[in-house]
């Protein structure tokens, strides 16, 4: 079995060469009775899960750019992982959004909507700080969104529920990621601690908008039910870590809008131009 260079062996078995682009993935859905169950509603539930599918898709983007820019290898292991898993989860959500009725697919939804049609929270899209912002992000996205996704695992739609109950277990080993870096830095050298605070308070402005309710009928978790426990967590991760929590006010929205009702900030379409650049310039590949 010898190859020539590379792209031979990546194509074997198929004549399409552009394998290398992505061709050749299965719906991630194949095989599942999608049929909406009695008493959910469509549209309610696609626009549920294209929200948390947004979320995934643009923090998992934000992480994936942290590849070769991390402090140790092991770390860059673990967040490329991480990063995997929520792109995991993206693609599990956007289909079922997408399957809920006749429309674009799961790629579509991600490469070919403009940056209005986004509807994930905000905290996800903002650009970038250093290794203690990136801790301190990961630790409030994750908390966040465990704590909603353990609540899904009993939703209306079966769908929805086994994406939740396969997403609980990878999200526990985000958050207790997060949780203790966060610990080591806030317990390390003044300089590690100082980090950790400023990244908490680059993140916190947008904490407020991820309990903000929505109107997704019987399909969905009111994320303001999970604020309790998110604080509870987030209360005794900082106290380890010898942290205060934040004391910073919250980023408003534009008319009470926020990033569910697709108003993001001007980082957004800097993170689209990025993910979508290659399926844009490419529109006949097969992703």
């Amino acid at each position: 079995m010898g190859f020539d260079n590379a792209y031979e062996a990546i194509t074997e078995g198929t004549d399409d060469a552009r394998w290398a682009f992505g061709t050749g993935f299965e719906d991630p859905l194949a095989g599942i009775d999608t049929t909406l169950p009695d008493g959910v509603d469509a549209a309610e539930l696609a626009t549920y899960c294209l929200g948390l599918g947004d979320d995934a898709l643009i923090m998992s983007h934000r992480l994936q750019q942290w590849c070769t820019n991390l402090p140790e290898l092991e770390e860059e292991v673990a967040i490329a992982n991480i990063a995997l898993d929520l792109l995991g989860q993206a693609r599990l959500l956007l289909s079922r959004a997408a399957a809920t009725s006749p429309g674009p697919g799961e790629d579509h939804l991600a490469f070919f909507r403009a940056e209005h049609e986004f509807r994930n929270v905000r905290l996800t899209e903002v650009e970038n700080g250093d290794f203690g912002e990136l801790i301190a992000r990961l630790l409030v996205f994750s908390t966040w969104r465990l704590a909603l996704f353990a609540r899904l695992t009993e939703a209306a739609d079966p769908v929805l529920v086994a994406i939740a109950a396969k997403g609980v277990k990878e999200l526990t080993y985000h958050r207790d990621y997060a949780a203790q870096w966060a610990v080591r830095l806030g317990g390390g050298t003044a300089y590690s601690r100082e980090r950790l605070a400023a990244g908490l308070d680059a993140v916190w402005p947008y904490v407020g908008e991820l309990f903000v309710s929505g109107d997704a009928g019987g399909v969905a978790v009111d994320p303001a039910t999970v604020r309790e426990e998110f604080d509870g967590v987030l209360t005794q991760v900082l106290k380890a870590a010898t942290i205060p929590v934040p004391e910073v006010p919250a980023r408003p929205g534009v008319g009470g809008r926020y990033g569910r009702d697709g108003v993001h900030t001007e980082a957004m379409g800097y993170v689209l131009a990025e993910l979508q650049s290659v399926a844009r310039a490419h529109p006949d590949g097969v992703w």
